[in-house]
């Protein structure tokens, strides 16, 4: 069954939030998984207050990236750009080691896959991009996450490398854009 998450391009002064992830102890941006009886919307409001304690609004649909051969089905993940309406900047420590702002130039080379292409998306103001980013799965289809750490753990490797040499890595010329997004101009 596939997944549908949301990330959320917290975006001040030229400069966008990114954190930390505790499992795999690389960068992206916030956001997670929609719960039933939730929308888009809603999972991307949810999930920026529990990850990083901020209030946000949402300002525009960045657009949608998939991963189709991900996990036991794929993950499809609806991607915002929003403004921080209050709250401050405290980190659910379960999930998140650190969140900082990065510009453009400054992006962490340890990012979570797919990550880079919404991130420069977000900043360059596009708007209803679709993606896809194919990427090698060495693992049976049924793996679950908790399976996934087990093997993490049991492998001597930090967590960011197990997951850039055998969980993050994309195929050469696999990601590519389904929709072209139009430039947000305000």
């Amino acid at each position: 069954m596939p997944i549908l998450g949301v990330n959320v391009a917290i975006i001040q002064g030229g400069r966008v939030l990114l954190t930390q992830r505790a499992d795999f102890e690389v960068w992206c941006l916030p956001g997670g998984e929609v719960d039933p009886g939730e929308s888009l919307a809603q999972a991307a409001v949810r999930e920026t207050h529990e990850e990083v304690g901020l209030d946000v609004r949402l300002r525009r649909l960045v657009g949608i990236y998939s991963r189709p051969n991900w996990l036991s089905g794929g993950i499809h993940v609806a991607v915002f750009a929003a403004d921080v309406m209050g709250g401050e900047l405290d980190i659910q420590a379960q999930e998140v080691l650190e969140a900082r702002y990065f510009r453009r130039n400054e992006l962490p080379e340890a990012l979570l896959l797919g990550h880079r292409q919404r991130i420069l998306d977000a900043l360059g103001g596009v708007c209803g991009a679709v993606w896809t980013h194919d990427s090698e799965w060495h693992f049976n289809p049924g793996t679950t996450r908790q399976e996934l750490y087990r093997l993490r753990d049991q492998s001597g490797m930090s967590p960011a490398q197990f997951y850039l040499e055998h969980v993050g890595k994309g195929i050469p010329g696999g990601d590519h854009t389904e929709v072209e997004g139009k430039v947000d101009v305000y």
